[in-house]
């Protein structure tokens, strides 16, 4: 979810900027499991699924496997009190031999046996989803340490919803020997295979509809791990499975190009586009000369040739560009309506992250939780994940080639952005729907933005043409379910209905 700018987004550029070297890195394998060549002995019942999650055990891990991918299982247990106990809630580890991805997963307060099935995770990258959980679209927020309460405007209102701590090294999880993953197509390739094995055992999700959602580099995350989940389909077919029903991809206030965000950090501001212009003249002159030749240099030696020498120059210049102006205002980056209370670095800007580490740190909870003993302190975002990714500079990709893709096969889209976020914008994100290169780009782009209603009053506006929908939600921030609850969930409830805002 939350885009740190000490240890995601801007944690990246600025990590890139100060590097000595960089190794920029492709993944050539296939990113689906090998699959075995026998199948006839998983019809012989070498696989047996578990079948009900009232079986599973509120003291131990129950472990699950599947003769698919046997370098992958899960643990999982009950946990049902540390948070809403009006649903079913269970925790656990996804785990990738020496490696141990934890995960939160709550059922639906409406029907559990037949609403979708949301999975979610944060961004950074290296943020925890927990921050999404307690603080913006889980059934409970933390508001102290020692309590919780209710969330009423909870996305789990008419889903099942999972929240997880992504990739290794992130929140909960841990590695034993030091293990790691340094791109979001490696991180892909685990969470795929987790989905499988979770539907292939708790069979009355098959076939229920699927939706993976994110937040800040969620943009980057989503549009891939969803490509994974896609991809694998066509092996769970051949391996005797059932393909997952993935109906959407969901992403807040997200980046996904990067290259469109650079003019519109100008744009945000040195223009009224959401509040009125919050630097100065000068500033804003320099700017505007810098910004032509900033795009020209990403575009030339970042997205288009991947050249890791000259596209860590080309972000050197744009940061200094529109990134060293907008900090040294001490804005919040994520709401420009507000000033940041406390440092970015240390609390990104919002004090309540403090006391979500601290509930998670409390022992009782750990142990509800079944937190593994060997990880250490609660920590909301973690600087060595963000710097293997920027090492590899895996946030210059182009992923919104992963968005018309997946819009060509049918997969919906839904972008949606708080309108006084900074970091990731609704201006950014704007032109990169309108930009995207798919079958319905000219239905798309011949739609006028207008406003969509709630409550009788106006809450964002909106574009849609086909698969693809794109919103803003007014008032609202880089955390927009946490800043307008009751429009968010509204916005989540009438898309998993189908229904156009």
């Amino acid at each position: 979810m939350l885009l740190s700018l000490s240890l995601g987004f801007l944690g990246l550029i600025t990590a890139a900027k100060g590097a000595a070297q960089h190794r920029f890195k492709t993944t050539s394998s296939p990113n689906v499991p090998a699959i075995p060549t026998v199948f006839e002995s998983y019809d012989a019942g070498l696989f047996t699924p578990l079948e009900d999650l009232d079986l599973l055990s509120a003291e131990v891990y129950t472990t699950l496997r599947h003769p698919v991918f046997p370098k992958h299982s899960v643990r999982i247990k009950k946990s049902t009190e540390f948070c809403d106990g009006t649903v079913n809630a269970y925790t656990g580890y996804i785990d990738i031999l020496a490696r141990h991805i934890f995960f939160y997963f709550f059922e639906s307060r409406s029907n559990p046996d037949k609403d979708d099935v949301i999975f979610w995770t944060n961004g950074g990258p290296g943020c925890s989803s927990a921050l999404g959980l307690f603080m913006e679209l889980g059934p409970c927020r933390v508001q102290k340490a020692n309590a919780t309460t209710f969330n009423p405007h909870a996305w789990n209102e008419n889903a099942n919803i999972f929240f997880v701590d992504q990739p290794i090294g992130v929140g909960f999880s841990y590695a034993d020997y030091g293990e790691t993953v340094g791109t979001t197509e490696e991180a892909a390739k685990d969470l795929a295979a987790f989905v499988a094995i979770f539907f292939e055992h708790f069979t009355k999700f098959k076939g229920r509809s699927f939706h993976m959602a994110g937040e800040s580099y969620g943009g980057r995350y989503i549009p891939v791990f969803a490509s994974e989940v896609y991809d694998q389909n066509t092996y769970l077919v051949e391996a005797g499975m059932t393909p997952i029903n993935l109906t959407s991809v969901m992403i807040g206030n997200g980046c996904t190009d990067e290259g469109t965000m650079y003019r519109s950090y100008y744009d945000m501001q040195c223009s009224p586009a959401s509040v009125q212009p919050v630097n100065s003249i000068t500033s804003c002159v320099l700017m505007r000369q810098m910004v032509p030749r900033c795009e020209k240099m990403f575009k030339e030696s970042c997205s288009e040739t991947m050249d890791a020498i000259n596209c860590l120059n080309a972000i050197n210049f744009c940061y200094d560009a529109v990134f060293t102006p907008f900090m040294a205002t001490g804005i919040n980056p994520y709401d420009l309506g507000k000033t940041c209370e406390g440092e970015v670095a240390d609390n990104l800007c919002y004090p309540i992250t403090k006391e979500i580490s601290a509930f998670l740190d409390r022992a009782d909870i750990r142990k509800t939780l079944g937190v593994d003993s060997s990880v250490g302190n609660f920590s909301s975002c973690s600087d060595h994940v963000s710097a293997r990714f920027s090492a590899n500079l895996d946030f210059v990709f182009p992923t919104q080639y992963y968005i018309a893709a997946l819009l060509e096969r049918g997969v919906k889209a839904l972008i949606y952005v708080g309108i006084n976020d900074w970091i990731c914008n609704w201006v950014g994100n704007d032109r990169m729907t309108l930009a995207l290169e798919w079958a319905g780009k000219e239905a798309f782009n011949a739609q006028h933005l207008r406003e969509w209603q709630f409550n009788g009053t106006s809450a964002g506006l909106t574009r849609k043409a086909g698969p693809l929908t794109f919103a803003t939600i007014y008032d609202a921030g880089h955390m927009a379910p946490y800043d307008k609850p009751e429009a968010s969930l509204e916005l989540v409830q009438r898309w998993l209905a189908g229904d156009e805002l």
